[in-house]
């Protein structure tokens, strides 16, 4: 059970785009900025406000990948797979990144709640691999020492 604030975050968000069901995609992704992950619980209440089925609703957020049911860090750590970074070692980058976390291929958010580790297809940077972005920030020609570096950084531990 989400704490009202949730609710009245929410029902802002549905009034700055108008409840119908054309707004239900900004709505969701205003809802994912607010907390980093889209709550099912919002999802079936901003549904009932706009106009839409929950089923639709849902199929909408499931097609985007974008979307996250799953709450996120405050870093979201994207390691690019694509042939480019995948060639030039793009995959002991991401395993050391989720050594030095503690994270496993089934657990990808610290406990914290400060870093999320995720593998995407493609960030579009090939001539910079291997490649990563943090909340979408690049970060090039990454090796699995700059990454536990950028880590110690992230994490406030040097200057």
């Amino acid at each position: 059970m989400l704490d009202q604030s949730y609710y009245r975050k929410t029902d802002e968000i549905i009034q700055y785009y108008g409840p119908k069901p054309a707004s239900l995609i900004p709505i969701m992704q205003d809802i994912q900025a607010e907390y980093r992950y889209l709550p099912g619980e919002l999802l079936t209440y901003v549904a009932s406000q706009i106009g839409v089925t929950e089923a639709k609703a849902f199929s909408v957020a499931t097609f985007y990948e974008n979307f996250s049911f799953e709450p996120k860090g405050k870093y979201i750590i994207k390691v690019c797979d694509g042939t480019a970074c995948h060639v030039r070692k793009s995959m002991p980058v991401k395993e050391a990144l989720m050594k030095e976390l503690g994270l496993s291929h089934k657990k990808h958010t610290t406990d914290d709640m400060m870093f999320t580790v995720e593998t995407v297809s493609c960030l579009g940077a090939c001539g910079l691999a291997p490649t990563l972005t943090v909340n979408d920030e690049v970060h090039p020609k990454m090796t699995p020492e700059k990454a536990v570096d950028l880590l110690e950084e992230l994490r406030g531990e040097k200057a």
